[in-house]
């Protein structure tokens, strides 16, 4: 598969198997969410790899899952998440201005995880506070985000927008359907 074609292969994936990752392979792709463009080179982010079955399920109740289908399509026991990425922002470096930089930086993590076979999920609808707790975030840390990572155990399908809804949806064949701009929508002109 070329490069392009593995990028638009992405996709947000909500129901895992129940196969562990690795404490190295989250420290892989943290260190591909490092290298990611930063304004100015400030780097200000900072992530915390939470491997261990105990603390993804405690993390599992403070996310929230595919707001379009709420409840219904929440993943069930056997298909949580087996590992979580936090993204943190150290505002002992920069007060504002990172979430340029972390959009580049889950991007790049999100394709090194998708390099090995595992899916994520990039969340930000997410208890902040409890979580902050829960994982003991040092007070010049600011929790961002979270990226629930395992293996995928769902295929949803990129579908091109009907009826100008962006809504995902479950498809006649069970699996999600992901409803994408076609490259005439989005590309304006061309000089």
């Amino acid at each position: 598969m070329d490069f392009l074609e593995f990028i638009k292969s992405r996709r947000t994936i909500r129901k895992f198997k129940d196969e562990p990752l690795t404490a190295e392979q989250l420290k892989r792709y943290i260190d591909a969410a490092r290298v990611a463009p930063s304004a100015a080179n400030i780097q200000p982010l900072k992530y915390i790899a939470v491997a261990s079955p105990d603390m993804s399920e405690k993390i599992f109740p403070l996310v929230k899952w595919a707001g379009y289908l709420a409840g219904e399509y929440n993943p069930k026991d056997g298909e949580h998440p087996t590992a979580y990425i936090a993204v943190c922002a150290d505002t002992s470096i920069r007060q504002s201005g990172y979430d340029v930089d972390m959009g580049a930086a889950v991007e790049n993590m999100i394709l090194a995880a998708l390099a090995d076979g595992v899916g994520a999920c990039w969340m930000g609808s997410i208890d902040h506070e409890k979580i902050s707790e829960l994982l003991e975030i040092p007070d010049n840390l600011k929790l961002l985000n979270m990226v629930a990572l395992g293996y995928p155990s769902e295929t949803p399908e990129e579908t091109y927008i009907k009826d100008d809804s962006i809504k995902y949806y479950i498809g006649e064949n069970g699996n999600l359907q992901i409803p994408k701009r076609s490259i005439d929508d989005v590309l304006i002109k061309t000089f």
